[in-house]
């Protein structure tokens, strides 16, 4: 996880205490990803051609450095065409749909 989605988790205003410990127990499971020079360079390039906001240019070159997806429920990562996204309203669709499915054992 980019340092900044780390960032951005714990320090949103308004959290409870009891959201704020499961942050931080999700937290403690990631790998957090400091900016390297690699990430640098193309913190540059993403915000220069994709006219992005500072943090959310780390974030994206992060996930682009690493291949990884990127969860979000930002669409306004949806212009940054190289990026392979998953949108959290996605997940939550999914996750209703398996609760709902019933399994048949023959």
């Amino acid at each position: 996880m980019s340092i900044i989605t780390e960032l951005e988790l714990l320090a949103y205003k308004g959290i409870t205490d009891e959201e704020e410990k499961v942050i931080k127990e999700f937290v403690q499971q990631c790998r957090s990803i400091t900016i390297n020079d690699a990430i640098k360079q193309d913190t540059i390039r993403i915000r220069k051609t994709y006219n992005t906001k500072l943090p959310d240019s780390i974030i994206i070159a992060t996930a682009l450095h690493l291949d990884f997806p990127l969860i979000t429920g930002d669409i306004e990562f949806k212009k940054v065409d190289e990026l392979t996204l998953i949108f959290i309203s996605e997940l939550k669709k999914v996750q209703n749909s398996l609760k709902t499915k019933t399994v048949t054992v023959y």
